[in-house]
């Protein structure tokens, strides 16, 4: 087990060099192309990978936070796998009236896949 302590610390900075590697690669394969913007090195890359984790939190590294959108996720779905069909409809109705009301479409969208616009 004191092994495994050792070798975490070297894991880190193996997957932080393939992870900077694998941006470095990608932006510079895909952005001066396509947006025109100049090359970046692994440094560069590292930082953007950090900025990222920074603003969106992200990159599945939620372990031991308790409440997190996975326990969430968990008990949504333990709780939609004991509904009958009858009450996912329910559900799935209840769900859609919901976002026609609220901020997100403002009435503006149709989950048949026409805007209210094509049906005036």
């Amino acid at each position: 087990m004191k092994k495994m302590r050792f070798l975490m610390p070297i894991g880190f900075v193996a997957l932080a060099v393939v992870f900077g590697l694998a941006v470095m690669l990608l932006w510079n394969a895909l952005i001066p192309n396509i947006f025109g913007l100049t090359a970046i090195n692994f440094w560069q890359a590292l930082g953007i990978l950090a900025l990222s984790r920074i603003l969106f939190g992200g990159f599945g590294m939620v372990h031991g936070r308790g409440h997190g959108h996975e326990m969430h996720g968990n008990l949504l779905r333990k709780k939609w796998m004991k509904m009958t069909d009858e009450e996912r409809k329910e559900f799935i109705n209840r769900r859609k009236e919901h976002m026609h009301e609220g901020h997100f479409f403002r009435g503006g969208f149709d989950f048949d896949g026409n805007s209210k616009k094509d049906n005036e």
